[in-house]
């Protein structure tokens, strides 16, 4: 049976404004988060994430207010990660409208917390989040928001989480990170042959090109961005965009 691949745009937000990244530090202010996802409202997304990327370093929880009014807007499946310390706050995400929480910092402080958000929202409601970066030739897992290098591999660390239950792995390259020079297909291809659970990757993305390829030669389940979604052309120009059904059959990046 063919299924077919999600492509999920990636929308980082801090202090309630969109912003964009590049490695996890130079940062670009982009607008209105409510606004982009308007417009991707309009485009017609498979799925959207939500990132909160100041939320655990500051020690904030989620803020449900801007939260909220995303969800309002919002007509497609929505994931959210940042500031998740607790199972109430698990719950209060799926209460106005969020399918998918995804853990970053806390797979690796607090592992028991993967595991009771699981028993209480479902394996498919769970989402690892993996940051990795190439030290000293070897990849390493990155957490607080890429500040802090933890000794252990990202595939050591996708496998551990789908013991704990989590229904999917996010693997971010911190090094791609806004640099749109495609993905690190061996880093991709290193969690999706570690694990039995869907695998999406994310960092460097510059077009449907990016996309087919780790889809085809990564064996992603599904391909997520940011720099593509929210720029165009060579000298950045901010744009909400994202390609349509037509463009993505006719790059035949969905095979069956």
């Amino acid at each position: 049976m063919f299924v077919r691949p999600r492509i999920i745009p990636v929308l980082l937000i801090d202090d309630r404004d969109l912003i964009k990244t590049i490695n996890f530090k130079e940062r670009t202010y982009l607008g209105d988060p409510v606004n982009a996802v308007k417009i991707f409202n309009r485009k017609g997304i498979d799925e959207l994430a939500i990132l909160d990327i100041g939320a655990t370093s500051r020690h904030r929880e989620p803020d449900f207010e801007i939260l909220k009014d995303i969800a309002a807007e919002a007509f497609m499946p929505l994931a959210y990660g940042g500031g998740i310390t607790t199972v109430e706050q698990a719950r209060e995400l799926a209460k106005i409208g969020y399918e998918k929480v995804v853990i970053n910092t806390q797979l690796i402080r607090n592992p028991e917390l993967v595991k009771r958000i699981v028993e209480v929202l479902g394996s498919q409601s769970v989402v690892a989040s993996i940051d990795a970066k190439l030290v000293h030739g070897k990849y390493m897992c990155a957490i607080h928001d890429g500040q802090e290098i933890v000794k252990i591999s990202p595939k050591t660390l996708a496998k551990q989480a789908e013991e704990l239950g989590a229904g999917e792995i996010f693997i971010n390259s911190v090094d791609r990170d806004g640099m749109m020079s495609g993905y690190d297909l061996k880093l991709v291809k290193n969690i999706v042959n570690s694990v039995n659970i869907p695998v999406t990757a994310c960092g460097g993305a510059a077009g449907i090109e990016d996309l087919k390829e780790v889809l085809h030669k990564g064996h992603a389940h599904a391909a997520a961005g940011g720099s593509m979604f929210v720029y165009y052309g060579k000298l950045k120009a901010v744009l909400i965009t994202a390609p349509t059904e037509e463009d993505y059959y006719s790059y035949n990046i969905f095979k069956e």
